[in-house]
């Protein structure tokens, strides 16, 4: 499986301890950086992986910034993109079971690392249960093409 990778400053951390715990794990990761502490936007390095997975070239993205809020904003508004910002492995769990996210967003300064490599692990782990999920995933699909 390939994940798209990004972060801003304030997730650099959490961003590198998350690669190193997938590529150990076997994943492929595409690293859109940031790859400093210097201050940087987030929306450019959320845009870049949010296309990446948006383009099926990635399978699915992580994301990491101070609160995981605005960097999943910024992806959110790629086309194709369902992002949620966790900050549980219970959330991580069902956003994948019921909302087909394909991107996840992280706070570094909120969950650490520890229960950040948790969360990921939890969405990885889980799949789409489809059913009565599947038509809410369409209707958001529809409010994003505008065809309601």
């Amino acid at each position: 499986m390939k994940i798209a990778l990004a972060c801003d400053h304030g997730g650099l951390n959490l961003k590198n301890a998350i690669k190193n715990h997938l590529e150990k794990k076997g994943y492929e990761v595409l690293d859109f950086g940031t790859d400093t502490t210097d201050s940087v936007d987030y929306p450019d390095f959320a845009y870049k992986a949010a296309k990446s997975v948006a383009d099926k070239e990635s399978e699915c993205g992580i994301l990491v910034c101070g609160t995981g809020i605005g960097i999943g904003i910024a992806a959110n508004k790629v086309k194709g993109i369902r992002c949620a910002t966790l900050g549980d492995t219970f959330s991580a769990r069902m956003t994948k079971a019921h909302n087909d996210a394909n991107m996840i967003a992280l706070g570094e300064r909120v969950t650490g690392i520890g229960l950040g490599l948790d969360i990921v692990d939890a969405y990885l782990n889980s799949s789409f249960e489809g059913g009565r999920h599947q038509s809410r995933v369409d209707k958001i699909t529809e409010i994003e093409s505008n065809d309601l």
